[in-house]
């Protein structure tokens, strides 16, 4: 990806992905060819972006531009392009952040370095490893006396930290019952009446 490497009058832009990114303050882009490396405050990160777009930087600011041979693709990976660069930006500026609850009786959490070890009401725990990317801690959260574990998920990529908490959620999803299992902080969970309950309403 060079400057030179300009898009024709013909070809299609994206409206989203032709505006310039603004650099935060403390963030530096580097291009090498497709790769593009993003470093700032919180770290960094390096994307290999669409051969059909040409990335330059200039005056603080992260310009994206279709190549004169990107044909029909030339706006969606212009706008992908943006958007993942966007989503880089972020993440070594400020981060990525994911918090997950664990609801059920005997749920625990410990994280020893990258080691996570997860009771979730299995007759065994689950072990698994966090990646070099994505960091983590755990702590006890009280709501109205009730104690339970809260795993706090951070990273400065945006797509590895959602791929990891969704795998730690798909070990126990919450079910529809009770609400026991492994659910994002705050999201809420749309329970169905038991059994009993629905044939105490019946009776009516």
């Amino acid at each position: 990806m060079t400057e030179a490497a300009t898009t024709s009058s013909t070809t299609k832009t994206s409206r989203i992905g032709r505006l310039p990114l603004a650099l935060p303050k403390g963030v530096d882009v580097q291009v090498k060819g497709p790769v593009v490396i993003v470093k700032g405050p919180k770290g960094s990160i390096e994307q290999r972006l669409p051969e059909e777009v040409a990335v330059t930087v200039k005056d603080g600011s992260v310009v994206v531009v279709p190549t004169a041979t990107a044909g029909r693709r030339a706006a969606q990976s212009q706008g992908l392009a943006r958007a993942l660069l966007g989503s880089m930006v972020k993440g070594v500026a400020e981060g990525y952040a994911l918090s997950l609850d664990l609801v059920g009786v005997g749920y625990r959490a410990e994280l020893k370095g990258r080691d996570l070890t997860l009771a979730l009401g299995m007759s065994h725990q689950i072990s698994l490893t966090l990646p070099e990317s994505v960091s983590g801690n755990v702590e006890t959260i009280d709501e109205a006396g009730v104690k339970r574990p809260r795993l706090h998920l951070a990273s400065v990529n945006k797509q590895a930290l959602g791929q990891v908490a969704a795998h730690i959620r798909s070990l126990r999803p919450p079910e529809p019952y009770k609400g026991k299992g492994v659910r994002y902080t705050g999201e809420r969970i749309r329970q169905k009446a038991g059994k009993a309950a629905a044939a105490a309403g019946g009776k009516k």
